[in-house]
């Protein structure tokens, strides 16, 4: 079932991209699923798991450090930032001011620069974590000199909405915020990545050439929530 999941998604990415953009690359969303359950990831060839719970990622990865990166892809409290800076490929949810001044400080002391993505709220939805789109280049102007991160892009949470045309407009603005970025070259700041798009989501947000996304149930399936640590 994992595999004929993966390839379902594999080809309808391909085929959203529409030739225009490369596929994005697939960021397996893990939370609530024990290590075992992981495992099979590594004979599809999906290295890259992304996590939204530090508790999570402490737990996981001395089984899984050999075998996967982690993403840190939820809300992060500063006081947790010192128990991932060691086991973190990337933070993708860096939305505030203390939040970079304290991943600069741990990663600094620990003498790594940590990637990081600035997470955006294109609905402007404050529980989703993420910062309005036109606040986006002032916090870049100051944060780009901080020697303990590097910044490689935006990330974004999209509002869950059955309403299409909404999320593509979203998707759209996200794009285009990318690429004024990109196109802007502020110094000390990467325009590489595109994080958006998730299992309710993905295929628009490929369209619009996101170069990750990241899946959950389209890929695991669905998770039983209400047995979780019972």
């Amino acid at each position: 079932m994992l595999q004929q999941r993966y390839e379902t998604v594999q080809a309808a990415l391909a085929a959203a991209s529409e030739g225009r953009y490369a596929p994005p690359r697939i960021i397996a969303v893990t939370k609530t699923h024990p290590v075992e359950e992981l495992l099979p990831l590594e004979g599809l060839g999906l290295r890259e798991i992304g996590e939204n719970r530090v508790q999570e990622i402490v737990e996981k990865w001395p089984d899984l450090q050999e075998k996967f990166r982690f993403h840190c892809i939820g809300r992060l409290q500063t006081n947790k930032v010192k128990y991932i800076m060691d086991k973190v490929c990337l933070i993708q949810s860096l939305d505030r001011m203390n939040l970079a001044m304290e991943i600069n400080r741990q990663a600094e002391k620990a003498g790594v620069v940590m990637p990081v993505l600035v997470q955006v709220s294109p609905a402007g939805e404050e529980q989703k974590g993420g910062m309005p789109p036109e606040m986006v280049r002032g916090f870049l102007q100051e944060i780009r000199q901080m020697p303990g991160l590097r910044v490689r892009g935006l990330m974004a949470v999209m509002p869950h909405t059955q309403d299409q045309q909404y999320l593509d407009g979203l998707f759209a603005g996200m794009r285009q915020l990318f690429e004024e970025l990109r196109a802007e070259a502020i110094p000390g700041v990467e325009m590489q990545e595109l994080s958006m798009g998730m299992s309710g989501d993905y295929l628009l947000a490929a369209r619009h050439g996101a170069t990750m996304v990241r899946l959950g149930s389209a890929l695991l399936g669905p998770r039983d929530y209400g047995m979780v640590n019972k």
